[in-house]
């Protein structure tokens, strides 16, 4: 039986070999003979496509598929996903050998970005109490170990406690990783990634994730492998509460009892079930605190009391209560991995977002007088105010804790002296605490504070500091749902943003201006960098001030932004006047949203109902 060549095929044009190729298996070659007429000159050629080709296809389908699973786990500079089953509409994407496989990433670069010159890579790892956290601590093991690293277990930790793992002698790691989710549900977990520099940033983990997809999608199994060289266990926790400590006695300086300068001091914790219970036992019961009444001290991963969250209404109600009943000084809320944190003070006010950034403000200004404070952009018109009456410069940034964090580093960087940066969300750093988003460190300065002020003489509480702080009227955020395929709802998400500054450059929307603070302007991401390198833009997101057509008398501010976590966008508004927020949505929706044509690929219903309730 005569064979027809592969080459001969190619070669012909206008007719077909009798000899078709098809494939039954992988490397298997066989023959099928089947006839054709010959091809009429007027008649094009007919061609096939050879199953080898559908399969190359398939593979190429496959290996994109498994990488864009890796690379949508990246959630602006942590990863996050489904580790459990159990959320509605939800799969598990965050499995064991993911995570091997962004761990094994995260080894290398920080091998060829960070080496230390000796050799051996160092790495810690701590995690919060989410069930998932054992399984997927195996996996990063695993990929620390492929990736030649030392792996060093801290067990239960907090993202703070793991930056300073880095620092903190005689541990000086090369690098950490905390496995946290911070305040979603249990089924959820994710990853933040340290060096000694700092947290690393959203361009950094986006090439670390991408090697992992390449990683990922070509290997042959994704079951995660099993640990060649089991980690070192460490107690770090220790080493880092006697930190706290040590910096509380040296800043009070008790004149009369050094060693325990919060006795005669009530404050209870509540810890929400996740990390944070050792503030309590490690750091104030060891100063002479009672924490008597403190709350949900105990880690739990199923977080069975309420979100570890102090935006959070239960967990600031279930403070306040505590902090009433037992007649307490201070009450303080963490979040899960406590990089997070708010407080209550001795009337049973709540301090949090604005009020947060205000006590701090008003504290660090004292230390630093006529310094910069860094924001995001969703902060109030009051707290301008009251950071430029205490001699404060206040500078609006971008939404997202880094960016805030980032834009203090690079003031400083720039000659413009800036100690503290804080977002609404309760992410605070300070640049004497190397630039760290710590809520256990935010809770060290507002206690020194506290009793710094019982030692001059006042018993008024933290409270006190705030009193003058002007809060919006009303304030409000709706959302905007982009009505696309996931692909492409990035894309769509710009392009409202832009048309909404479009429509503001342009004046179609009559008293709206974009919002400024001086030495950065909110445009282009929401506002500029003022060096000669800005910051790439994670999420574009633009503020208008808004003011009275006829007077010309500001009274409010629309923020809009993209989410980096969902395909959304998020619109904010407050207002000094009643029934601005409602006069700002009807213009936002009747002279941008329907008159520019946008509105027919976003889901505007929480704006028609918002209306609705508020007519």
């Amino acid at each position: 039986m005569a064979s027809t060549s592969t080459s001969s095929l190619m070669a012909s044009k206008t007719v077909i070999s009798k000899t078709a190729l098809f494939f039954s298996s992988p490397g298997i070659v066989k023959r099928s003979f089947l006839s054709f007429p010959p091809a009429s000159p007027s008649v094009k050629p007919l061609r096939t496509r050879s199953s080898n080709a559908t399969k190359f296809d398939e593979v190429t389908s496959s290996l994109d598929e498994d990488m864009d699973q890796i690379r949508r786990l990246q959630n602006g500079s942590d990863v996050r996903g489904v580790a459990l089953e159990g959320e509605k509409g939800r799969t598990v994407d965050l499995t064991p050998a993911a995570v091997e496989a962004i761990a094994e990433s995260f080894g290398e670069w920080v091998a060829a970005t960070e080496g230390n010159g000796n050799g051996v890579i160092k790495v810690s790892l701590g995690r919060d109490p989410r069930v998932s956290g054992g399984k997927l601590s195996t996996a990063i093991f695993a990929g620390l170990g492929r990736a030649g690293c030392l792996a060093f277990d801290m067990g239960l930790a907090t993202t703070p406690a793991c930056f300073m793992s880095t620092l903190l002698s005689p541990f000086e790691y090369d690098a950490s990783i905390m496995m946290t989710a911070s305040h979603l549900p249990y089924t959820r977990n994710g990853l933040k990634f340290f060096t000694k520099r700092g947290g690393l940033t959203s361009p950094e983990v986006e090439k670390i994730c991408d090697l992992a997809a390449r990683k990922y999608a070509t290997r042959q199994s994704k079951v995660s492998t099993l640990i060649k060289t089991r980690p070192k266990q460490v107690d770090f926790m220790n080493a880092y509460s006697k930190h706290l400590r040590e910096i509380i006695k040296e800043r009070i300086n008790h004149p009369e009892h050094y060693d325990t300068p919060l006795k005669g001091f009530q404050i209870v914790v509540n810890a929400g079930n996740g990390s944070g219970g050792f503030f309590t036992w490690d750091v104030l019961d060891k100063l002479g605190a009672d924490t008597f009444g403190s709350l949900y001290l105990n880690p739990d991963g199923m977080f069975p009391n309420h979100i570890p969250n102090p935006e959070n209404k239960i967990a600031m109600s279930h403070t306040r209560a505590a902090v009433l009943e037992n007649s307490a000084d201070l009450g303080v809320v963490f979040d899960t991995d406590v990089d997070r944190s708010g407080v209550v003070d001795n009337k049973g006010n709540p301090v949090n977002g604005d009020k947060l950034i205000a006590l701090m403000s008003a504290i660090v200004l004292k230390e630093h007088p006529g310094s910069t404070v860094v924001t995001d952009a969703r902060t109030s018109m009051g707290l301008t105010k009251f950071i430029t009456e205490r001699g404060g410069r206040h500078c609006l940034y971008r939404v997202g804790y880094r960016n805030v964090i980032d834009k203090g580093v690079e003031l400083n960087k720039d000659g413009i002296e800036t100690h503290l940066m804080m977002e609404t969300s309760g992410h605070g750093a300070v640049k004497e605490n190397h630039f760290l988003d710590d809520g256990a460190y935010m809770v060290v300065k507002i206690i020194i504070e506290m009793v710094r002020m019982r030692l001059a003489g006042s018993n008024e509480g933290i409270g006190s500091l705030i009193e003058d702080l002007e809060e919006p009227l009303e304030a409000v955020e709706l959302r905007l749902n982009i009505l696309s395929e996931p692909r492409d709802a990035k894309a769509k998400g710009i392009e409202a943003i832009e048309t909404f500054r479009e429509y503001i450059e342009e004046g179609k929307l009559k008293g709206w201006e974009l919002d400024s603070c001086g030495d950065c302007w909110v445009s282009e991401g929401c506002l500029v960098d003022s060096n000669d390198h800005p910051s790439a833009i994670d999420a574009h997101m633009y503020r208008s001030r808004v003011s009275d057509e006829e007077s010309g008398e500001e009274y409010g501010w629309v923020h809009m932004r993209q989410s980096i976590h969902n395909p959304n966008i998020a619109v904010n508004m407050q207002s000094m006047l009643s029934g601005g927020c409602l006069s700002m949505t009807r213009v936002f929706r009747d002279h941008f949203l329907e008159a520019s044509g946008i509105a027919r690929f976003l889901d505007i219903s929480d704006f028609d109902n918002y209306i609705g309730r508020q007519s």
